[in-house]
């Protein structure tokens, strides 16, 4: 069977590839598909594409791409393994042989076979038109989405509303095929504003469009006084304008820091760095005249003219949910200013700016794309987000960035150490007493800000292999603002975090997972002055007669260290006796209201305030925690209905808590190393991978 890209209405392949420096042929490779078809194996015989079906592992010695049902924890991203070294190698190899249209769709073979369910995702270029602007991206997102890239010819000269309707096409194709799955448009500057232009003609499809910084402002670009010039440099001298436009366009410094680790020496990573953009950086962007040659410039700069002014033109139509990515550093766009415009104008808008980087954001050292959904709860494979089965878990290199970049200097300060209570009630190191098979619900002690969470997290991580999922404030899942970076709250959902209602907290139980509760809440982990390792929990039960609906296995642990780190100055009761802080203070607070908590409680423990309190550092000490003795629901289906025996389980888990605490607090004063200076004095002594100890349960 063989079929040839003719045509542009459906998605058809063309040639990808796998470079190798040892080969002077380059080997083609590339996943196409029809859509509603199966995944197929192509390579180019005699000009034409040969097309196998891959069913077994090995087809005539050709490699299964093999789907997965779920994404593992701590799984490889591959961000930092590909740049814009490869960016430039894919953009060569695909312009050898440049023709003059139509534009067509390529899925990379990097992408490799998504997950069950997986949505389709649709990359549309910026200027360049190859589609190889998400190298750097590509392998993540070829987990999560069967993902496929716009190519436009060099010398193809198809319209904007020839384009909108090549794009329009295909999404109604997809749609056709799977109306209850939402359809992903990443749309990079130009694209951004093809993006935009498809969602306002197709207001029911369900679209979640990611723009990334759009050119929709390209009247108010700083370079519109110099494009007349652009016109008239002859073509013997064009490879300078491309040359001169990417250091506008990008940031060489951030391209070339792709996959250099931030741990390293301050030396070493300037070596590094010095080495990629002589070596590789700084020549490679000369080969820009290649990929956009002075016709094909002018004409994309006509075309940029013409899509901006489509698009705005039709913005109000737009229906579709939209993340928006700006960069601060931008020369070519106004793109933080016109995010701010689009945030006003979009009906379902967030933000997020990346205020170090330049306008080619995805060939930049930032964030992987895959994180950046993830962390801002935009990825579904249905029609409404679901805290639990949307969920895709932390990768290697996210847990590397949170541990080294987020929680690095936490971590060194408090040192923590963990303890667990087996069935006979021995109390051991480690986390062997709490339970490998869930479902489990972890109930304990806020410590205040929640500063236990990261260590805890990432104990349970590497001892257990296990991402406890823990429940959030909602407040942290509003966006109200155009200037949000992407910051610690977008990371913590990246690690599990969810809203805590009664019903996500069913649907985890049901799936079988660890889950993070605290009873006493925001109220417990903002406690006043001199409350410190006080539970503040409701009178209700309910998580005792959740977790008996399930047979989950209840963990109730305490955690002490807090005033170790810091002294409480000024609580809620002293903010609000400072009149500028208590204005700012109750305006926090009347915007926590729209999100009604605890309606059936009463007292203290209803009362949600956010704020951040006065803390004075101390010199660090030591976090320690203490999972109790295990309470098993399972067998027990009277916990239900029985309000009274499902309220004594509910005293025995808090006094566990209390007990943990108490025994943490006795202990910590025989540990000869609770002290940051002692512990810094041990390191010195001692081999870099032997744990400071600590006193003996």
């Amino acid at each position: 069977m063989t079929t040839t890209t003719t045509t542009s209405s459906s998605l058809l392949a063309l040639p990808s590839f796998r470079s190798n420096c040892k080969q002077q042929r380059p080997n083609f490779k590339v996943r196409a598909q029809v859509s509603g078809e199966k995944a197929t194996s192509v390579e180019p015989v005699n000009g034409s594409v040969s097309v196998s079906n891959l069913q077994d592992p090995k087809v005539n010695g050709k490699v299964k791409f093999q789907r997965r049902e779920e994404i593992e924890l701590l799984w490889d991203d591959g961000y930092g393994s590909k740049s814009v070294k490869d960016y430039f190698a894919a953009a060569r190899e695909i312009l050898k042989k440049p023709d003059g249209g139509p534009p067509r769709w390529f899925s990379p073979v990097d992408c490799g076979q998504p997950i069950k369910d997986a949505p389709t995702l649709l990359f549309l270029p910026g200027m360049d038109g190859t589609g190889m602007g998400i190298v750097p991206h590509q392998i993540a997102l070829g987990r999560a989405f069967h993902v496929w890239c716009l190519h436009i010819p060099v010398h193809d000269r198809t319209s904007f509303q020839g384009l909108v309707k090549i794009v329009e096409d295909v999404l109604k194709q997809e749609h056709a095929t799977d109306p209850n799955k939402p359809i992903y448009l990443v749309g990079d500057s130009f694209g951004g504003s093809l993006a935009l232009a498809v969602a306002a003609r197709n207001p029911s499809l369900d679209l979640v469009l990611i723009l990334v910084n759009p050119a929709t402002s390209f009247e108010r670009s700083p370079l519109q006084p110099l494009l007349p010039i652009l016109e008239m440099v002859p073509e013997e001298l064009h490879f300078t304008i491309p040359y001169a436009l990417s250091f506008i366009m990008g940031d060489p410094l951030k391209m070339a820091s792709i996959g250099i680790d931030n741990q390293l020496p301050a030396g070493t990573k300037l070596k590094m760095l010095r080495e990629k953009l002589t070596n590789s950086m700084l020549p490679l962007l000369s080969e820009l005249g290649g990929i956009i040659p002075r016709e094909t410039l002018l004409w994309k700069l006509k075309l940029l003219r013409s899509g901006a002014a489509y698009a705005n033109s039709r913005i109000h139509a737009v229906q579709a949910e939209v993340l928006l990515l700006a960069s601060g550093n931008d020369r070519m766009l106004p793109s933080q200013e016109e995010s701010k415009r689009l945030y006003g104008l979009l009906k379902n808008c967030t933000v997020r700016c990346f205020k170090e980087n330049g306008h080619t954001l995805l060939l930049e050292d930032s964030i992987s794309l895959l994180t950046v959904i993830k962390g801002t709860c935009k990825y579904r494979r249905s029609r409404r987000y679901d805290f639990a089965s949307d969920f895709l878990p932390p990768s290697q290199g996210e847990l590397d960035f949170a541990l080294q970049d987020l929680l690095r200097f936490l971590r060194n300060a408090v040192s923590s150490v963990f303890l667990s209570t087996m069935e006979d009630g021995r109390i051991v190191k480690g986390l062997a007493g709490v339970p490998d098979e869930g479902p489990v619900l972890l109930v304990g002690y806020h410590m205040l800000m929640g500063l236990e969470l990261g260590p805890m997290s990432e104990a349970f991580i590497k001892e257990k292999n296990i991402l406890f999922r823990g429940m959030a404030h909602p407040i942290l899942y509003s966006e109200n603002g155009s200037g949000k970076e992407f910051d610690y709250m977008d990371w913590i959902k990246v690690f599990g975090a969810y809203p805590v209602t009664a019903t996500n907290l069913f649907k985890l139980l049901s799936s079988k997972s660890h889950v993070l509760l605290y009873p006493g809440g925001a109220r417990e982990a903002l406690h006043n002055r001199g409350e410190q390792y006080k539970l503040i929990w409701p009178d209700q039960q309910e998580f005792v007669r959740m977790a008996a609906r399930f047979g989950a296995t209840i963990v109730p642990f305490g955690t002490v260290g807090e005033d170790d780190i810091a002294e409480l100055v000024l609580d809620y009761n002293d903010l609000m006796k400072i009149p500028i802080l208590s204005n700012y203070v109750s305006q926090v607070t009347r915007d926590t209201k729209e999100f009604k908590l605890r309606e059936e409680s009463s007292g203290e423990v209803a009362n949600q305030q956010l704020y951040l309190p006065g803390l004075l550092p101390k010199i660090p000490g030591r976090f320690y925690y203490l999972f109790g003795k295990p309470i098993h629901t399972k067998g027990r289906p009277e916990l239900v209905k029985d309000k009274e025996a499902a309220k004594q389980v509910y005293l025995e888990a808090k006094e566990e808590v209390e007990k943990c605490i108490a025994y943490l607090l006795k202990k910590r004063e025989d540990d000869p190393y609770r002290s940051v200076v002692d512990r810094l004095s041990y390191s010195l002594t001692h081999l870099p991978e032997n744990d400071v100890p600590s006193f003996e349960p």
